[in-house]
């Protein structure tokens, strides 16, 4: 009866000044990093995950050839290797266990999607660790959170968003996100109670 806390792609590229900035990235890695030094130790795992896209490629689509329409193509962001796919700094990762990258040559919003370094998918790391309860935050909250979040749920994790630990690209997506998440079982909290 374990617990996990997923980290969800707190990037430099998805942050304030990047690719995909999202406002209140900053405040968010700062946040997580204050939850963590409080509670790192009521978790089993702590999986964090990062877009890792590839550079040579346009990654199935999801790096649009034109204009991008938002949706599903994007302009180019979490490049391997580049300061935009690394951590942002106010993001303090010294507690987490294991993480995971995503998006290699394919489009990817659910860190479910991802492999650790040694190729071990976050299915098996919750079955190793006999996962039942996962808390969720990071970025964004209508496309990776979300995702993330709804993986968990049909893989038969109990959830819980933290509302004061998320932030997402547009209010409105990010609310429908939100009421589509408890809709399917998720318990939206507030990490700060």
């Amino acid at each position: 009866m374990g617990t996990a806390l997923f980290i969800i792609d707190v990037q430099n590229d998805f942050t304030e000044g990047g690719a995909l900035a999202v406002a209140g990235g900053h405040d968010v890695a700062a946040a997580i990093t204050r939850h963590l030094a409080a509670h790192a130790g009521d978790y089993d795992i702590i999986v964090a995950s990062r877009d890792w896209h590839d550079a040579d490629s346009d990654n199935g689509g999801h790096f649009a050839a034109g204009e991008p329409d938002f949706v599903t193509t994007w302009p180019v962001h979490c490049v391997a290797g580049t300061a935009g796919a690394y951590y942002d700094p106010d993001l303090d990762v010294s507690t987490v266990t294991h993480h995971v990258k995503k998006g290699q040559g394919k489009p990817a919003y659910s860190l479910f999607e991802g492999t650790t370094d040694d190729g071990h998918t976050v299915v098996q790391l919750l079955d190793e660790h006999g996962i039942v309860d996962v808390d969720v935050c990071g970025i964004a909250t209508d496309y990776c959170v979300r995702a993330s979040a709804l993986d968990a749920i049909a893989h038969g994790r109990h959830v819980r968003v933290f509302t004061d630990l998320i932030a997402g690209v547009a209010s409105e997506s990010s609310a429908a996100a939100l009421a589509e998440l408890a809709h399917a079982g998720a318990q939206l909290v507030e990490a700060s109670r």
